[in-house]
């Protein structure tokens, strides 16, 4: 389930326990009672929009704040007053810096997603921020991931923790279709892909890919070529991402290019396939990628072009999820080594 949604269920309860407004402090300085940290810009707008659902009936003022977004608009809002504040690491502490905001009346501090801004190298900015928060604050932190690295970084910010689980999400939706595909070389990837992009029964698709150049390059050959493409990644200002996802949702993109970090969080309801041209780097992000489709019970495809040098990485996801990944081939682009398990496909 969303960690959004669990995220503005916390922060609801919270709210009710917490009683009074903050209001805008002194000198219209920000003083919020919960604050929210998102890694990326996209999750910290689905994270304040439930927030401000779920705080509507109890009168309470939600402000979001993250790079790439105007300071004149978000200093307004924040001098209104902000009882719940969720934003992205960097643009907070631009704000407390500039003593827009102060944390001393702080008492929920939510890390979202903390597994994610570990892995964006934001872990000094989260220290740093907690630090200026008050001790006897409560913090929550949610990660799909409990690996050392974050049960460090719970240890240093929670004191007398208590660890809930929920079910694994190791496993993929029974709704979504899984394959891959062996392609010798980058050139016979890219013919793979074209052939998949061609399918008439593709209504929208992500193609997840390593880099950022390389998904600008791929969206630019993509465009070139005929196809309805866009590219999503993390060098992108705000204004682009979001008309780049409007776009998409309003059906004029057909095939969006994405680096993991870009699509953090994206949800759009009539993609069909999920593409992936680079393997993602961890197991784990595997199921994230392809739960981009088959969304509200809708069927999905999740189809995978694999170099013959990564049959350990899909044999790692395969542990990882728990099931087999057909391999299948396209007549006329057969790869010139066969992997054993290879069965032939026609069509798409």
């Amino acid at each position: 389930f969303s960690s959004a949604l669990e995220t503005a269920v916390g922060a609801r309860a919270a709210l009710q326990v917490a009683g009074t407004r903050a209001g805008a402090g002194r000198n219209g300085v920000a003083t919020p009672r919960i604050l929210v940290l998102a890694p990326t810009r996209e999750l910290a707008q689905q994270v304040a929009d439930e927030a401000v659902r779920y705080g509507r009936s109890l009168k309470v003022n939600t402000v979001c704040i993250y790079g790439g977004a105007p300071y004149p608009i978000q200093n307004r809002e924040l001098a209104r007053g902000a009882d719940i504040i969720v934003a992205t690491p960097g643009r907070l502490i631009d704000h407390l810096e500039r003593g827009r905001i102060d944390l001393s009346a702080l008492e929920v501090l939510v890390l979202d997603e903390a597994d994610r801004m570990l892995d964006m190298g934001f872990v000094d900015d989260v220290e740093r921020i907690a630090l200026l928060a008050p001790k006897s604050r409560q913090t929550v932190l949610f990660s799909a991931t409990f690996d050392t690295a974050i049960a460090r970084l719970s240890a240093r910010l929670m004191r007398d923790a208590v660890r809930v689980e929920v079910a694994s999400d190791k496993a993929a939706p029974l709704a979504i279709e899984q394959r891959v595909h062996f392609a010798d070389d980058h050139s016979h990837k890219h013919r793979i892909l074209d052939h998949l992009l061609a399918d008439v029964a593709m209504t929208q698709s992500i193609v997840f890919i390593a880099t950022k150049r390389d998904a600008e390059s791929l969206a630019q050959r993509l465009k070139g070529e005929g196809h309805a493409a866009a590219a999503l990644h993390g060098d992108m200002n705000q204004h682009e991402r979001t008309r780049t996802l409007l776009e998409m949702r309003r059906g004029r993109v057909r095939t969006l290019v994405a680096t993991d970090v870009a699509a953090r969080g994206i949800d759009v309801a009539g993609i069909s396939h999920v593409i992936n041209f680079d393997l993602p780097r961890q197991a784990g992000d595997y199921v994230h990628r392809i739960g981009r489709t088959g969304r509200a019970g809708a069927a999905g495809i999740a189809v995978s072009i694999a170099n013959h040098a990564e049959r350990g990485a899909v044999r790692q996801i395969e542990r990882f999820t728990g099931a087999a990944i057909p391999a299948l081939e396209i007549p006329g682009l057969e790869p010139r080594r066969r992997e054993s398990r290879v069965a032939p496909r026609t069509g798409f």
